[in-house]
């Protein structure tokens, strides 16, 4: 059956092509593989061609998962196996989209593309529909780049939440980074829907606990949490998992098991973190969709959560399959350096100008 799409989907992915730079004769590099979801595909190629790009479909055979558990919401695709044919063509592009299942963003050959000048769009595996919800805004890159500047000054980051949160972060050493959904520099991947500002630590730097609440989100799983579940973290690692005295222990039991399945060390250490920026986002609609309509970038990018994920982390030298991102709501997020501390985050609420002005909450 020939791919769906629609005439409005087409216009708003135009649009988010022509924030990445997009001109006519432009030479561009569709990046799908097998499993890839069709409506993306197909309304990628019509933006593209109704841009007059001249584009290029690369379609990579999904690879078999050697298990022992489904793979979900990685960001790092084993699409491309290492193909020296695949690389080159996409080193050859000015421009790449990737519609693959899990996303360029922590794939192991990501280096080799970018370094040969090519900017990358990675469209998040979600139900073109979710699209049409993520209109342009034009303040969030501004807002965006001054949390960045923000982060670029800090020594240490601390998080803390009403739950028992109390992780610091070090952050010499860390790779930061600001996405507002698009990018126009050469070598450089942005993830569309955007809104997210992240640091990925050094090796070592993280320490603590995170306690994850209920109504907090695993978006591996696709899910909310449903009773609490604590982390120990020494040097970046998570050391223990358990529920809260006198609380269900499922959900403690079942993200153990899971994050133990791979039978990878690195699959319990920090991958990256940071907080949400895009107001457009929301936390509450996992419920309106099918797992498989959904992989969760709107939720990891809702102004106000921390995020904190395990798994491959470039920075510290940690690739691997596992990987958990897990927003959570009503945090706190305090930024220290030279100048003192600055709260990005006050419980739950971007702190003023991170926010839209009709949203800022001073703290």
């Amino acid at each position: 059956m020939a791919a769906h799409t629609e005439w409005h989907w087409i216009e708003r992915f135009g649009e988010q092509f022509e924030l990445c730079g997009l001109r006519a004769n432009e030479v561009v590099v569709l990046l799908s593989e097998t499993r890839s979801r069709p409506e993306l595909v197909e309304t990628a190629r019509l933006a593209l061609g109704r841009a007059g790009a001249l584009v290029s479909q690369l379609v990579m055979p999904t690879p078999a998962n050697p298990g022992p558990v489904p793979i979900r919401s990685t960001g790092a695709s084993q699409a491309l196996a290492g193909n020296p044919a695949a690389i080159a063509a996409m080193a050859a592009a000015d421009f790449v989209v990737d519609c693959t299942v899990e996303g360029l963003l922590h794939a192991t050959e990501l280096g080799q593309i970018l370094s040969a000048g090519t900017r990358i769009l990675m469209i998040s595996n979600e139900h073109p529909e979710n699209f049409e919800r993520f209109g342009n805004d034009p303040g969030l890159a501004k807002r965006v780049a001054l949390a960045k500047s923000w982060l670029d000054k800090a020594d240490v980051m601390r998080v803390s939440s009403p739950a028992g949160t109390d992780l610091t972060v070090g952050l010499d050493g860390a790779v930061r980074a600001g996405s507002t959904g698009y990018t126009t520099t050469p070598g450089d991947i942005a993830h569309w829907p955007g809104g997210l500002v992240l640091a990925f630590p050094a090796a070592g730097s993280v320490n603590g606990k995170l306690v994850l609440a209920p109504g907090d989100l695993n978006l591996t799983f696709k899910e909310y949490v449903r009773s609490p579940i604590v982390l120990s973290i020494e040097s970046d690692y998570i050391t223990a998992i358990e529920p809260v005295a006198g609380e269900a222990k499922f959900d403690s039991e079942l993200f153990a098991s899971y994050l133990g399945s791979f039978g990878e060390p690195d699959a319990y250490a920090t991958s990256h973190l940071g907080w949400g920026m895009n107001p457009a986002a929301r936390w509450d609609t996992l419920p309106m969709f099918d797992k498989g309509e959904i992989n969760g970038t709107e939720a990891r990018a809702f102004a106000g959560n921390f995020l904190y994920s395990t798994g491959a982390n470039e920075v510290a030298g940690r690739f691997c399959r596992g990987h958990f991102d897990l927003p959570m709501r009503n945090c706190t997020v305090v930024l220290d350096g030279p100048t003192g501390p600055v709260t990005v985050v006050s419980g739950g609420k971007l702190a003023e100008r991170l926010a839209p002005p009709d949203e800022q909450i001073k703290g």
